[in-house]
């Protein structure tokens, strides 16, 4: 408690600490953005192995010996194994060469063992973070709202990459985000719970309805379910309010990027392209506006700072400044998934049994 109340008082201090963990937060993200994927295709190979057996098993003939479904041993792949290592020489990364910013800089964007250059992405991501970070405590102050901001920010940046790299957003990310907004709102942590739960519907159903529209007048499949969900998730944690300006302002940035990469770069027209990064940034961008801690007041965050010519109120972060700096971020979270389009774009994975995608 006392650490808690140290860190409310005084504010640099606090923004200074959400800096750094958000530096160290962006760093897991990077690991996440890379295994889930990998780990989401094993669970569906699996799957559909076992599907495949079953069924051969069915159709066989009658006295015939039980198939033997037993797979390879793989190796445990999962978010904590195996240890980070460099995807050139497979060298493993030490704990001294894996710190957030520092490391890259020291080693000057190279890997020590073969002088493999890494990707400028893994930083930038980690800054993204950090300065994500900062803007939101700067908004909530240190409390439960801003917690939980730390928490839904973190996973819209996960969402988005994921979806960036392989035309994927996890089950696993999007409906807990989902039922933690609405639990969160049982007690009105940002949005009354009937706000959040019509936001849920009415998230989902949106797109859910454009995708239908799209599929019977083209005959084609316009968006994949994770966007329904992601979009879900976001009127659970900020109200149904939010949603028509996060689908206009996703939907119009969508298009000027999509129109871009086919006049400029000669993008297909058959390739899709990602919808959730611009979900989760959009979304951002509106929760912003719309994230109010139970505790604020119209002056913002206030603190009690003592100097030797005595004691003062100050106003740390006025309501004002908490909006042009959300502004600035959302136009660098922008800028960061508009660039990673640069070689990313893939047609859409699915696996080879239907029952099994999570998109």
């Amino acid at each position: 408690m006392m650490l808690l109340e140290y860190l409310q008082s005084n504010s640099s201090v606090a923004l200074t600490a959400t800096f750094v963990f958000g530096l160290l937060i962006g760093s897991f993200l990077n690991v996440v953005i890379y295994r889930l994927p990998v780990m989401m295709e094993r669970g569906w190979r699996e799957q559909c192995r076992e599907f495949e057996t079953e069924d051969a098993q069915d159709y066989a003939a009658p006295n015939t010996p039980p198939i033997n479904s037993a797979a390879p041993q793989l190796p445990v792949f999962n978010l904590v194994v195996p240890r980070s290592r460099c995807p050139h020489c497979a060298t493993n990364i030490t704990a001294v060469q894996n710190i957030p910013l520092l490391s890259y800089a020291l080693q000057r964007g190279k890997c020590r063992a073969c002088g493999w250059r890494i990707p400028l992405r893994y930083p930038a991501l980690e800054l993204l973070s950090a300065v994500m970070s900062v803007a939101v405590i700067a908004h909530l102050g240190i409390s439960l709202a801003g917690v939980a901001g730390l928490g839904f920010t973190y996973a819209l940046i996960a969402a988005a990459f994921i979806d960036l790299d392989t035309m994927y957003l996890p089950d696993s990310i999007t409906l807990p985000l989902l039922w933690a907004g609405l639990a969160l709102n049982l007690l009105a942590t940002f949005v009354p719970l009937s706000s959040a739960v019509v936001g849920a519907m009415a998230g989902y159903l949106s797109l859910w309805s454009v995708y239908w529209l799209f599929k019977l007048v083209t005959g084609k499949e316009g968006m994949g379910y994770g966007d329904f969900k992601l979009l879900a998730a976001l009127g659970a944690w900020m109200g149904w309010s939010i949603l028509p300006g996060a689908i206009m302002l996703s939907s119009v940035v969508g298009a000027v990027v999509g129109l871009t990469l086919i006049v400029v770069r000669g993008h297909e027209r058959q390739i899709p392209i990602p919808f959730g990064p611009y979900i989760a940034a959009a979304g951002w961008i509106a929760s912003c506006g719309a994230m109010r801690s139970p505790q604020s007041t119209s002056t913002g965050w206030r603190c009690t700072e003592r100097h030797h010519y005595g004691t003062l109120q100050a106003n740390v972060v006025s309501s004002r400044t908490g909006a042009s700096v959300s502004v600035a971020l959302n136009i660098v979270l922008i800028s960061s998934l508009s660039s990673g389009l640069r070689g990313v774009w893939t047609a859409a994975k699915t696996p080879s049994c239907g029952r099994c995608h999570s998109r």
